[in-house]
Formats: structure tokens, sequence, C-alpha cells
């Protein structure tokens, strides 16, 4: 049962408006690879959490005393944009820069400052653990800051491509290229 509605089928159709599609724009902020399992499976946890957090504020509600009900509905909404920052987190890349997002920082580096974009090899973090093994990182080589300074924007085995090393070379291919493209421009 072909379900078009779903797919990218329907800009094919001969019905459909020739419209542009979401990455044509080239000014807009887009990610070029899909969060990981490891990255969605952890904010999906977290909004489990959330979610066992809202019921014990219906059920203290209910008890009487709302200002503990308030209290875990403000516990359970920072927990909701904790998880949604873990998702968001990653390398944006847009016309004005390159963008890496962490669950503190940001940091956006305009294509003019960008030096290099290399994929390197090196021991990184598993998972942004302590512990380091041998991988690949994409790194970024800046005019302002020493090559040591900046961390990698992503890795082989950060919580995006961790068992994804086709994903990883496609993502840091994709990223390279746009920093080819702007920095001439």
């Amino acid at each position: 049962m072909p379900l078009p509605f779903l797919t990218a089928d329907r800009a094919f159709d001969e019905a459909a408006e020739d419209v542009a599609l979401p990455f044509d724009d080239r000014d807009r902020w887009r990610r070029p690879y899909r969060p990981g399992p490891w990255r969605v499976g952890a904010a999906a946890l977290v909004l489990l959490l959330a979610s066992y957090v809202l019921v014990a504020a219906v059920i203290i509600a209910v008890a009487g005393t709302l200002s503990g009900a308030a209290a875990c509905m403000a516990v359970a909404g920072v927990v909701i944009l904790c998880a949604l920052r873990l998702l968001r987190m990653g390398v944006w890349v847009s016309a004005r820069g390159l963008r890496r997002v962490g669950f503190f920082v940001t940091r956006t580096t305009p294509w003019e400052r960008v030096v290099a974009v290399r994929t390197v090899q090196q021991p990184v973090r598993w998972l942004g653990l302590p512990r380091t093994v041998q991988g690949q990182a994409l790194t970024l080589v800046s005019a302002d800051r020493a090559p040591g300074d900046v961390p990698p924007l992503m890795t082989t085995h950060n919580a995006d491509f961790l068992a994804r090393t086709e994903a990883f070379d496609r993502a840091a291919d994709v990223i390279e290229v746009w920093a080819d493209e702007y920095r001439r421009a």
C-alpha cells in the first residue's frame, strides 16, 4: 500500500507544484546528517523520565498540594528542555558559517574565519566520556584560534556516529564541501 503523503514521491506527480525543497535554502541552518540512534535513544529515555515526573505532578495536584505539583511541573519542563537540547546538539551549516551546538554552548564560526575543515585520525572520546579510542574526527582550523584549542566538530565515536562510519564519512564530506565552497566565495 503506497503512502505518498509520507514520501517525496508527491514532488514528482504532474499535479504537484514546483516548489523548492527545504534543503535548497542555503541561508537556513541545517544539520547535514541525521541524529544517531544513541542520541535519539538517550533523548527518549529522558522524555520517559519527564512523563513520570508529569504523572507525579498530577498525583500531587489531586492530593491537594498545588505548590508541590507546580514544582514537579517545573522539573518536568526542565527535563523536557534538556531532551530537546540533546536532540539539537551537533554540527549545523548555512551560507553564513559553521555552527557547533553543544549542550550548554553554541559556537558559530563565519566562513571567512574558517581556514580548513579536515578529517583526521586521532584518539577520540567514546560517547563523550573520558575514555578515548582510536577513531576519526572532523576538525576545524580557524584563523583566530590555535588548532589544539578547538574541539573536534564530530567524531566516529560520538552519539551520532557510533557504529555508523559510512554516515560519518558522508557527513564529513558534505561539511568539507560546504567549507570549500563558501571559503572561496
